[in-house]
């Protein structure tokens, strides 16, 4: 093996390693991982594993026939149509034209629709037509569709919300005004995410997708647990996908909890649990990349993570591996070699279900 081999930083910048640097950043990210979150470090022939797929000659990887995993999104169908600047390619076409092409021409195990904002908050006033325009799709597509967009509940915060911001309120000492704060937030998250729920069910939603949940801190996680415990006793057969905004969820309160759980600083094997608790059907783990790192680093790190999730797990494990997370470089348009380097590490170190 040439001791010069190509491989990506988290940024994408491709740079040479040798064979023991690549093992050593491997060793490291994985060591990084179960320090942080008291989990066991991937073995040392999983180690190994991962740097045969690392150092493959091959531009693009893949696994085994009878490996592969079903493919769920996040508004994928949005990169046709949406501007470079959203990691999109300007394609002229509608949202209708762009989930039948995902569908049709990717041949897509799943498609979703969103609000092109991909938040709750902006779906409520226009549920209207959302609800035709989810109805009028369904009816053409064959695959699972589900509507997607993020809880984001910054955007409950001022000058965009009603509540007070509590990036004003700590700076200022004022840390109870800025729980209070969060927690007046939460409440108007939850209502949003089950009346839109709700109003999308009536229309024959398939299922719901809380994309990057937790984006805003543990009460935004709380909120989303909430409010799919509500819907899932209302609606139990719609599916419900919870994706997660991060490996450990931001202690921005510090004190919610769940079940009786804190959630400020869960790790995804724990992140797992409380979503089961809520009735949430898939969970989708996210770690986010460190851009100053390798790809072997990362990835390293993210199956550490995923491996004990998936062992922990009783509903399936769905990794997110876009833009910067699960060990794909934070690029707008992410590498194949990278991509599919950890698509495969994740099925066959990871076990995961889907991605």
């Amino acid at each position: 093996m040439s001791d010069e081999i190509f491989i990506r930083m988290g940024d994408g910048e491709r740079v040479r390693m040798s064979a023991a640097e690549i093992k050593e950043e491997i060793a490291a990210g994985t060591e990084d991982a179960a320090r942080k979150a008291k989990i066991p470090p991937l073995t040392q022939e999983e180690q190994e594993h991962l740097f045969a797929i690392m150092v493959d000659p091959s531009r693009v990887v893949s696994v085994l026939p009878g490996e592969e995993v079903i493919v769920t999104d996040d508004a994928a169908t949005m990169s046709f149509y949406t501007c470079q600047d959203g990691g999109g390619v300007g394609v002229p076409l509608s949202r209708m034209q762009a989930i039948l092409v995902y569908e049709r021409a990717c041949g897509a195990d799943t498609t979703s629709m969103g609000h092109s904002d991909c938040s709750f908050k902006p779906v409520k006033p226009i549920i209207n037509f959302e609800m035709n325009d989810y109805y009028t799709t369904s009816l053409m597509t064959t695959a699972p569709f589900f509507y997607c967009a993020q809880p984001n509940m910054g955007l409950y915060f001022r000058p965009d919300g009603p509540c007070p911001n509590p990036a004003d309120l700590m700076p200022a000492g004022k840390i109870e005004e800025a729980r209070e704060a969060q927690e007046q937030a939460a409440e108007y998250l939850k209502k949003d995410l089950v009346f839109v729920g709700k109003k999308m069910a009536s229309v024959g939603c398939e299922g719901l997708n809380f994309d990057t949940s937790g984006s805003a801190g543990d009460a935004d996680f709380m909120a989303t647990l909430q409010a799919v415990k509500e819907l899932k006793k209302q609606l139990p057969h719609m599916p419900v996908i919870v994706g997660s905004a991060n490996e450990f969820i931001l202690g921005m309160h510090g004190a919610v909890t769940f079940n009786g759980q804190r959630l400020a600083g869960m790790y995804p094997h724990k992140q797992v649990k409380v979503v089961e608790e809520a009735g949430g059907d898939i969970y989708g783990l996210a770690v986010n990349t460190n851009t100053s790192e390798s790809t072997a680093w990362n990835l390293a790190r993210t199956l550490t993570f995923v491996k004990e999730t998936v062992k922990v797990a009783r509903i399936p494990v769905h990794v997110n591996v876009g833009m910067g997370v699960g060990g794909v470089p934070m690029m707008e348009s992410p590498p194949p070699d990278s991509v599919t380097r950890v698509s495969k590490a994740l099925v066959q170190i990871g076990k995961i279900d889907g991605l």
